[in-house]
């Protein structure tokens, strides 16, 4: 697999493009595809409406990032409309049944892994981030952990007795981010949080240091199946954040996507350097 090169699945439902650069971006449900030889999905549990302009959102992170650093970021794009696969959910919900689709949701996660090897071969642990929207009622990014927003609103001491970072899709993170001040639960909402490097290039952000935790009431998204299944949780090479993105002045336009990849690349360059030594030592 050459960098900078696009893969798909035998149904061309699923795109990888090959990175160099220790970062994966996920959209699992941004994709408009309904092929009529496909099923929708009717299973009881199954949600099915599409995260309008996450795939072209994720893909103007991607070329950002590129046009910043010279260096890709990993990409894994759902084509598929999540009313026939919901590239978020175990095998059985993902597909709805629907056998056929077992091999594509197989793929998906083996572009993931063949992501998260190649990271490893450059002797780096990496970043994960799964990119969705929501239509919550405040309009500011969800960060998600693993950590419900019920957790969230516990004070440091008490996530700290608790052990909640060893729960979360940063675990590994928690312990050995190269900054030794950063560790433990000052990587969700601390000065060097991906919250707090957010909010200080203008986008708000929870959990962040200008905003710990969702009120009682509020939504929140705290991450799903992939945040859990390729993220730090046991000790994977790739930490994971799931990003649930508001639509006004975020996702809503390509301006706006523009502007918003710019503030989400310098934060991540910010992030990476910082927690993870990349680029540097």
């Amino acid at each position: 697999m050459a960098v900078g090169q696009t893969y798909t699945d035998k149904g061309a439902y699923v795109e990888y493009v090959v990175g160099d650069a220790p970062l994966v971006l996920v959209a699992p449900h941004g994709g408009t595809l309904t092929p009529a030889a496909l099923p929708d999905r009717t299973c009881s549990a199954c949600v099915t409406v599409a995260d309008a302009n996450t795939q072209e959102l994720t893909r103007a992170v991607a070329d950002t990032f590129f046009a910043r650093t010279g260096k890709r970021p990993h990409l894994v794009i759902n084509r598929l409309h999540r009313r026939k696969f919901d590239a978020n959910r175990d095998v059985t919900e993902a597909t709805g049944g629907n056998r056929g689709l077992d091999t594509t949701w197989l793929w998906m996660h083996a572009a993931i892994d063949s992501a998260r090897l190649r990271v490893t071969r450059l002797g780096a642990r990496g970043l994960l981030l799964d990119m969705h929207g929501h239509g919550h009622a405040v309009p500011r990014l969800e960060l998600g952990y693993l950590l419900t927003a019920a957790t969230l609103r516990q004070d440091n001491a008490s996530l700290v007795a608790s052990g909640a970072m060893t729960r979360t899709s940063i675990a590994q993170l928690s312990l050995d981010s190269r900054s030794t001040a950063d560790r433990g639960v000052a990587l969700l909402r601390g000065p060097n949080s991906l919250g707090a490097l957010l909010v200080a290039r203008g986008v708000p952000a929870v959990p962040s240091p200008a905003d710990p935790a969702p009120l009682v009431g509020e939504e929140y998204f705290n991450g799903g199946y992939n945040t859990e299944r390729h993220g730090s949780l046991n000790g994977a090479a790739l930490d994971a954040i799931q990003i649930e993105h508001h639509f006004s002045g975020v996702r809503d336009n390509a301006t706006t996507r523009g502007v918003y990849a710019r503030a989400l690349v310098e934060a991540l360059l910010a992030y990476l350097a910082r927690h993870y030594g990349w680029p540097g030592a």
